[in-house]
């Protein structure tokens, strides 16, 4: 229930306001002056404070001023008296929400009252949000390439420089892109997302640039493009190097003139973006293949970031995947679940092609089909033990680390085929349940709880 306290020095409106605020459902109390005000604030927690601009000693300017110096300070409606509309308008000015005016309309005070809440509520809503999203789009990880992908955040964001981001598909580049714009003085602004590679070729330039109606056949109403659209803020062209030439011309330019012209016009319309892209490709290949503008390459590439795959970063597994537990545990409202030893053991042994969106991916599914709130190895899908192995990138140096590596993978194959019950494994294996055990443990293979 909304709290409000009522500050003012005539007896008579203390106790009408408090009688209606009560028959309205809101608690009430009230005080006499502004010192009294400050006193009761300290001690007690109120959504709302109607406050008189004439109080003896301490006046309501004053006191408006005490108490939006306080973090976390109540919206304050001002009361105002005949004559006094000047005053009204610097409290206002001075951060109050509403003032209304002597003689007291009590239809007025009422929806006064229930716009300040309202205001009150959609002002928490936006901080629980924020919150939400900043939690959300975090950047995860206490490997050496994450603290250095952070840090190069932390000096980058605060500038107008333009950024691209490098990396495999799955990796975090929007994560990445959205935590600049975060830290930057332009977070106020909107953030705009582009995918170059999922809008069709004939639709780029009007999604980009906007067009005016009748510019072309099913052009029926005006549209703002991305680029009018982020005015203020950041635009993020997502794997840009899937643009057509034709397109990165047109971008060039914008780039060039901060200037924008929409399909079906004459009229350029001025632009304040900060533009990031990103790119799985090696773009300086594809502009050796003609496929991208080596001018426009080094217009965006003013500070290049590379975020590493998931592979190269292999310790940051368990923080990711206790994230990613925590938050689907909670959006399905399911207890919370930890992965065992033996089934982190081959989650860190997997490549993760797909990098950390597959992880992301595979704890979304374990929590809605795992009934047990432990994760063992025989909840996990067989890919990912047909993947654990090493990845191209780290080949075998002996025969001897290939022949083990196999054999460790063909025995977690079989565990998991028998759903880890050892007597079966071992029978598929042609070994003794004893065998298998010592087997287990030459090849790092801890036995699961579960089996």
């Amino acid at each position: 229930m909304p709290s409000i306290l009522i500050v003012d020095d005539e007896d008579g409106i203390r106790e009408s306001l408090g009688a209606l605020l009560r028959d309205e459902g809101y608690e009430v109390d009230s005080v006499a002056s502004g010192e009294e005000c400050l006193a009761k604030i300290e001690r007690d927690t109120f959504d709302l404070i109607l406050l008189d601009i004439w109080l003896p000693k301490m006046d309501g300017i004053e006191t408006l001023e005490r108490i939006q110096s306080q973090d976390g300070a109540p919206v304050v409606v001002m009361i105002s008296g005949h004559g006094n509309i000047e005053g009204a308008v610097r409290a206002t000015k001075l951060g109050a929400f509403d003032f209304v005016e002597k003689p007291l309309s009590l239809e007025k005070i009422v929806v006064v009252v229930r716009n300040a809440l309202e205001y009150v509520r959609l002002e928490d809503e936006n901080r629980r949000l924020r919150a939400e999203l900043e939690e959300r789009h975090q950047i995860l990880g206490g490997s050496v390439p994450m603290k250095a992908l952070r840090q190069q955040i932390a000096l980058t964001a605060p500038t107008t420089g333009r950024v691209l981001i490098y990396g495999e598909s799955g990796t975090g580049k929007e994560l990445v892109a959205r935590a600049l714009h975060a830290s930057s003085q332009r977070n106020e602004k909107p953030f705009v997302e582009v995918n170059c590679a999922a809008i069709p070729e004939e639709l780029i330039e009007s999604e980009m640039f906007g067009h005016r109606k009748g510019s072309f056949t099913g052009a029926s109403e005006d549209k703002v493009g991305k680029f009018q659209k982020a005015d203020g803020g950041t635009l993020f062209l997502d794997e840009v190097g899937d643009m057509s030439l034709k397109t990165q011309s047109k971008v060039l330019r914008v780039l060039e003139e901060q200037r924008v012209e929409p399909l079906g016009s004459n009229l350029p319309v001025t632009v304040d973006v900060r533009v990031i892209a990103a790119t799985n490709k090696k773009l300086e290949v594809e502009i050796g293949r003609n496929a991208f503008r080596e001018d426009l390459f080094y217009r965006l590439n003013v500070i290049p970031f590379y975020v590493p795959a998931l592979r190269e970063r292999t310790e940051d597994i368990p923080i990711l995947a206790g994230h990613f537990l925590k938050e689907f545990c909670e959006a399905y409202g399911k207890k919370p679940k930890e992965f065992t030893a033996p089934a982190m053991e081959v989650l860190l042994v997997y490549p993760w092609p797909g990098n950390v969106r597959e992880l992301r991916n595979l704890v979304e599914r374990l929590v809605i089909i795992c009934p047990s709130p432990r994760i063992e190895p025989h909840h996990l899908p067989p890919e990912l033990f047909r993947g654990a192995s090493k990845s191209p990138q780290k080949p075998y140096e002996s025969l001897h680390e290939a022949r083990s590596a196999y054999e460790r993978e063909f025995v977690l194959r079989k565990l998991e085929e028998n759903r880890w019950n050892m007597t079966k494994a071992a029978s598929a294996l042609g070994l003794e349940r004893s065998h298998l055990y010592r087997k287990m443990r030459s090849l790092g293979i801890a036995p699961s709880k579960a089996s």
